[in-house]
């Protein structure tokens, strides 16, 4: 045991702990990034399922059932990539991501977030359904394009009168691209999230967009008037105006007045980042 133990220690320099070090972090970004999603259960299930069948093999000494085991590596790799297509695709677009979003000023931000927040506010006082897109960096053409392109200024009148009942438009996502309304009625696509009962296609709708891009999404909800925020693939229900102003000033690298009264040296930071 002792020859095997100062074997493995002679084996490791350098270059094997900054080999381990990066195959560790790999696996532990995959983990975060699927934490949450169908994909953890369906990694659990081949992960039991593999394990289970190499126990097998070597406990009754299966010759033939090894055989197809040490040769199915090939096969796995490319279930894979078809079975966790989705999250391959989110961790690609993050790395995509340059955080060039922040060079559009603060002021201009400080605007769009307090037309959105008070927009989604009188959608919800009235129970008036609502999906709400604000594209960050990731382009969204796609969704862009399955819609009805406006161009227009962004204010509340237009946001209210876009989710109008009465409007053609109230139904699909409207996406605004900085102080610009770029397009309403657009199309997005649904997750396969578990969702609580109580959230229906809106909520699944808003969550398959902010699984794969980096968009910030407010959903209202037209049976409860209630305000969710969907962004990373996560989803945060039941916010009030001032917890919904809080993650979006969070979600778009601002702070909000009483942290810079706490906290003046915050201010510099804000500078920096912008």
């Amino acid at each position: 045991m002792q020859d095997v133990l100062s074997d493995i220690a002679a084996r490791i320099d350098i270059p094997a702990i900054i080999d381990i070090v990066i195959v560790s972090l790999a696996i532990y970004w995959l983990l975060l990034l699927i934490r949450g999603t169908t994909a953890m259960t369906v990694l659990r299930g081949v992960a039991v399922l593999l394990l289970g069948a190499f126990i097998v093999s070597r406990i009754l000494d299966l010759t033939m059932f090894n055989w197809i085991l040490r040769n199915s590596v090939t096969g796995l790799v490319i279930a894979v990539l078809i079975v966790f297509q989705p999250e391959i695709r989110r961790a690609l677009e993050r790395l995509g991501r340059t955080g060039l979003h922040s060079a559009f000023g603060r002021q201009e931000y400080q605007e769009l977030i307090e037309i959105v927040k008070k927009s989604a506010y009188k959608l919800s006082q009235s129970r008036t359904g609502a999906l709400i897109i604000l594209e960050r960096e990731t382009g969204l053409q796609d969704v862009i394009d399955t819609g009805i392109k406006m161009n227009s200024d962004l204010s509340e009148e237009v946001l209210t009168m876009i989710f109008d009942v009465h409007s053609p438009l109230h139904d699909g996502a409207v996406v605004l691209r900085r102080d610009r309304v770029i397009a309403a009625g657009c199309t997005l696509p649904l997750s396969e999230a578990s969702l609580p009962v109580e959230h229906g296609m809106r909520h699944r709708a808003g969550m398959g967009i902010a699984e794969l891009t980096d968009a910030v999404v407010i959903i209202i909800s037209e049976e409860r008037g209630s305000i969710s925020l969907a962004s990373n693939g996560r989803l945060i229900t039941d916010l009030d105006l001032k917890r919904l102003d809080r993650q979006l000033h969070r979600l778009f690298g601002l702070i909000i007045e009483d942290e810079i009264l706490n906290n003046p040296n915050s201010v510099n930071a804000m500078e920096s980042r912008t």
